[in-house]
């Protein structure tokens, strides 16, 4: 718990958070970003968010407009990112104005409003590794780029144990393992209900994406159709899900409803709809969070067995692993799952138990306790005037 400071004024109280990735797209960075925000200013902080935003008018009032993104490959993605002067601009405004005792900058080497900031700002600086990567061609390009930004850096946090080998392995450093947090009251204070009456396998990321492995549950449906012909499949997230259809034989199609981007609060309901929540992704994740969420909810989980997967179902207990690929595996196991009240009832039980490590009201407090060891009393986050995202950049030929 955060030590009880009513003998005194808090030493924090303003707190700016920086998301590289843009408010308007779903995605597991924007959703612990917000999560953060929202146990922040429950505990009493004062809280803005920077991040890129297609169209700002529907944004909350803690959320600052970062400007608009533009579509970048980045970590085996298309990312919403925002980088350029205007964005510098934007920085550099919102630190001035911010008065922050500390800025926290999720995925400080993403080329986007957070490598910007870490330039931009001097102080108390907390950063965030999200992103597992094998070998990373970003990072190794642009090493000198990176400890620039990790100069800066007075605390880091790593999601998970692959997140941080690739902090040590490809940056430099090290950080303090923190998981993703997920605000488990509201995935429980929901109601679903399923109109069909029929089960339903609920799918949520981007289809567009290779990785997200939606492909993997298509080519299963047809051996899960064949045993449970009333099955409904329900795939929700970013994406043109034509290219899928078109390739559907029609037995298939009539089964498949594409959701398109839900918000919030329809991922939650229809998690709580679902009888299986899977998770076919082929690899690139480091953590999981969607997999917690699906446990919140109380959904029994069927994912493939990556490695980030494996540790947050602790290996089978808290949910089904089946092998990364194989859609006849996939099927077989979803199948047995659905068949067998018994097991699902054990994989909630246990979820329940589990999901409870990852809650933001317990995690929120190692975060603090982050904040705390990198400020000085009386301390400010700062601008950083040296110049140093145009002369440092500039010189090593990177144009904007």
């Amino acid at each position: 718990m955060v030590t009880n400071q009513s003998h005194r004024e808090p030493a924090i109280h303003r707190i700016g958070i920086v998301c590289p990735y843009s408010w308007d797209v779903p995605g597991g960075v924007r959703s612990h970003v917000a999560d953060l925000a929202a146990t922040l200013r429950e505990r009493g902080y004062f809280v803005s968010v920077l991040a890129p935003v297609d169209n700002p008018e529907f944004l909350p009032e803690y959320v600052a407009d970062g400007g608009a993104p533009t579509s970048v490959p980045y970590n085996g993605s298309v990312a919403r990112l925002s980088f350029g002067i205007k964005a510098t601009r934007r920085v550099r405004n919102w630190i001035r104005q911010g008065n922050f005792d500390v800025v926290h900058i999720h995925e400080p080497l993403a080329p986007s409003l957070s490598l910007l900031a870490c330039w931009a700002a001097q102080g108390p600086l907390v950063a965030t590794w999200h992103s597992s990567q094998d070998r990373s061609r970003i990072l190794n390009a642009g090493y000198y780029i990176a400890q620039t930004a990790m100069e800066k850096i007075r605390g880091s946090i790593a999601v998970s144990e692959a997140a941080r080998t690739t902090l040590v392995e490809h940056v430099g450093g090290d950080a303090v393992l923190i998981p993703n947090g997920v605000r488990v009251s509201d995935f429980r204070d929901q109601e679903g209900v399923n109109i069909t009456g029929s089960p339903m396998i609920l799918f949520l990321g981007r289809i567009d994406e290779p990785r997200k492995g939606l492909s993997v549950l298509i080519e299963a449906a047809s051996e899960i159709i064949e045993r449970i012909p009333s099955i409904q499949f329900a795939v929700a997230g970013p994406g043109d899900p034509n290219p899928f259809i078109e390739n559907m034989d029609s037995h298939v199609r009539k089964q498949f409803t594409f959701h398109g981007t839900v918000s919030d609060d329809e991922k939650r309901r229809l998690l709580h709809q679902a009888q299986v929540y899977v998770a076919p992704h082929t690899g690139g994740e480091s953590f999981g969070i969607v997999l917690v969420e699906a446990m919140a909810a109380g959904t029994p989980v069927v994912a493939s067995n990556i490695s980030a997967f494996s540790r947050v179902l602790r290996g089978g207990e808290c949910g089904e692993l089946f092998e990364n690929g194989d859609a006849s595996d996939l099927a077989n196991k979803i199948c047995a799952l659905i068949e067998s009240s018994t097991d699902r009832d054990r994989f909630i039980h246990n979820s329940n138990i589990r999901v409870m490590d990852f809650d933001w009201n317990s995690v929120v407090n190692h975060v603090i306790a982050v904040y705390e060891s990198v400020h000085t009393p009386g301390e400010k986050v700062t601008e950083d005037l040296r110049g140093q995202i145009v002369g440092r950049f500039a010189k090593r030929g990177v144009r904007e």
